[in-house]
């Protein structure tokens, strides 16, 4: 297919038919989405700086991982639901409705008198947030073009940065200086501001038609997803025998019931016919590796500086700095080389950066310094600052508009997913690494048996300050030695996660250009933006079917 001497391979590119937004109004949407986000990425961080000073108000300290969980868990189950909805009912409601949501659970939070109530309200919190991130990014998609959200994916990743490097700091001010109340209510009057900008800044048209919604759908899937993220967070701390064998197995009958009940309905919550646009089929794949890989890091670097380097909570830390401040330049970087090299080459380039810096983590002993840790953590945000967002604006421009909602949640949900999945098994790879590892070490004499039973039964004494400055010297250097050989294959594991996905990136569309769009029977709808310069050296879009 040919025309003027461009191929389709050269450039092609999906055109949304978006309505005409005043300048003023764009920039309302901005700031809108940006305060919705933050106040979603902040209220990750600043809780656990709290959550010690919660148990002490509280107690319940046998159900404090909970207060984490309960939130994941429904902030993931709704992603997809909060898509589908966006784009029956249309954006705006939708996002005003999830941070409403939002805010009902973080007011009922701060008013919580026991560790029941708060991680009730705490699932409720996670049912707003899992709409504030998607439909924020669907809005975007919706109002500007591919070039200018290219150029703009350094205000979201600042965002990300920004929240994981303050978070801890006010999350801990608030705490001693005023109350961990607040750590919850301080985001109350700027969720209220951000759903006002929206509401203003943010006209669509009127629908008249009545939607026919997939209750049966999106109920049997957020049970499903329910079950196993229930699995999965657990891990071997059940409640009952045989717990996560009977969530796994409900999980995956809930999932084929899900299956079976899209094939049959009209509009269903998820159209398996998108997966048929090779675009969102890889990028959601290589998401949900890439999650995989991008929590991995975050959970277990901080746990291999305590447990085998020794670095304090507060060191620990600060390792993930660089990472976040990598991961954002290489966004803004990433936005404009896409603009030029196309998405397909970022990508590429993203995931061969993930694994290079993943291998060297998973080699690097207890002598390694701390310069070349922030060297390797560079590394790795560099990898996931040109992936993350690149994929995010392939998959916006590979499918037709009505669908832009459910396709925007499909890409933030596999990468949630994988992130549960994979922080899960990384888990049961370094419990059952660090056990072989104290037996070793028992049945060589660094330890004494009931020495590697106690630190078995109890790993966080590594952790714990206190308790690790009662450890004799050499039993401690046998301890952290077990650690950080059990924490190699964790690493590696990262690091065959982040090939896999370089691997599947490797199957995105040939394109030098931002995106493609794919109807659902396969048939490629092409439109190209032909991109020439003008007389100040800027991009101008015309556009030329072929």
């Amino acid at each position: 297919m040919k025309d003027n001497g461009h191929t389709a391979e050269q450039g092609t590119i999906a055109r949304h038919d978006r309505p005409a937004i005043s300048r003023g109004r764009r920039a309302a949407l901005t700031i809108g989405v940006m305060t919705g986000m933050f106040i979603a990425a902040l209220e990750a961080t600043v809780v656990g700086t709290a959550m010690p000073t919660v148990i002490a108000s509280l107690g319940g300290l046998n159900h404090y991982s909970w207060v984490f969980s309960a939130y994941l868990v429904t902030s993931t189950v709704t992603v997809p639901v909060w898509g589908k909805l966006s784009d029956i009912y249309g954006r705006r409601l939708l996002y005003q409705t999830a941070i409403a949501v939002f805010l009902l659970g973080t007011l009922l939070s701060g008013f919580a008198d026991s560790m029941t109530q708060l991680i009730i309200f705490r699932a409720i919190q996670g049912l707003g947030a899992g709409g504030l991130i998607p439909l924020g990014m669907t809005i975007i998609g919706d109002t500007f073009t591919v070039e200018e959200r290219a150029k703009m994916q350094a205000y979201f990743s600042g965002v990300w940065g920004l929240s994981s490097i303050i978070g801890p700091v006010v999350g801990g001010f608030i705490t001693d200086q005023i109350s961990w109340r607040w750590v919850f209510w301080v985001n109350v009057p700027v969720g209220i501001i951000a759903a006002i900008i929206i509401g203003f800044a943010l006209v669509e048209p009127r629908t008249h038609t009545r939607p026919a919604i997939d209750y049966a759908g999106a109920a049997t899937l957020m049970i499903a997803i329910s079950a196993l993220m229930l699995a999965m967070v657990e891990g071997g701390e059940a409640m009952i025998p045989g717990q996560n064998i009977i969530l796994y197995v409900g999980a995956a009958i809930l999932l084929f019931a899900f299956y079976r009940i899209e094939r049959r309905v009209s509009d269903p919550i998820i159209p398996f016919d998108l997966f048929r646009n090779r675009t969102l089929a890889v990028s959601v794949v290589a998401g949900f590796l890439g999650g995989v890989a991008m929590f991995g890091a975050i959970s277990f670097v901080p746990l291999f500086a305590q447990g085998s380097l020794g670095y304090s909570a507060t060191e620990a830390g600060s390792l993930l700095t660089p990472l976040m401040l990598s991961w954002v330049t290489m966004s803004v970087i990433g936005g404009r080389l896409m603009l030029r090299l196309g998405y397909r080459s970022i990508t590429i380039a993203g995931y061969t950066v993930l694994t290079i810096g993943f291998i060297p983590l998973a080699m690097f002993g207890r002598g390694v310094s701390r310069v070349w840790l922030y060297g390797d953590l560079m590394l790795v945000g560099a990898g996931l600052g040109l992936t993350m967002l690149t994929l995010l604006i392939a998959v916006q421009q590979a499918v037709e508009r009505s669908k832009l909602g459910v396709a925007t949640s499909l890409n933030q949900f596999s990468r949630a997913i994988g992130g549960a999945i994979g922080v899960a098994i990384m888990g049961a790879v370094l419990s059952a690494g660090l056990a072989r590892n104290l037996r070793s070490a028992a049945s060589t004499g660094a330890l004494t048996p009931p020495q590697a039973e106690a630190f078995a039964a109890n790993p966080n004494a590594l952790i714990e300050p206190g308790a690790r400055a009662s450890v004799a010297p050499e039993t401690l250097a046998a301890l952290q030695t077990a650690l950080s050989d059990a924490i190699h294959p964790v690493f590696w594991v990262g690091a065959l996660m982040a090939a896999l996905g370089l691997i599947t990136v490797l199957f995105l569309p040939k394109a030098k250009e931002i995106g493609e769009r794919e109807n659902v029977d396969g048939e490629r709808l092409i439109l190209a933006e032909q991109t020439t310069i003008n007389a100040r050296n800027q991009p101008v879009i015309r556009p030329e079917k072929l």
